[in-house]
């Protein structure tokens, strides 16, 4: 366990190891909350409203799913938009 005093501003310093370990920098925004008893800190990360569908739970589930059927070689190649098409449509 590292300590750090909180200032008069009730400002922290976070200890140098741990914001290498957590790749925090100047500038980024860190969420707060109470776990236990205990103030945890988690990184965060904005996303632009128009980009919020790409961040749910729904359709990250959805890209994980592509990956692990990309890996397994479950895709196919189409020579064209058509040949996709007809292949869908049987």
């Amino acid at each position: 366990m590292t300590l750090s005093r909180v200032t008069r501003n009730y400002q922290i310093t976070i200890p140098a190891a741990l914001r290498k370990r957590l790749h925090i920098q100047v500038g980024n925004l860190l969420g707060f909350c109470l776990e236990r008893g205990a103030i945890v800190l988690r990184p965060q990360t904005l996303v632009d409203g128009e980009q919020a569908w790409f961040w749910s739970k729904e359709w990250q589930a959805g890209e994980r799913e592509v990956d692990v059927a990309r890996e397994k070689g479950h895709t196919r190649r189409f020579k064209s938009v058509q040949a996709m098409r007809r292949h869908f449509e049987k």
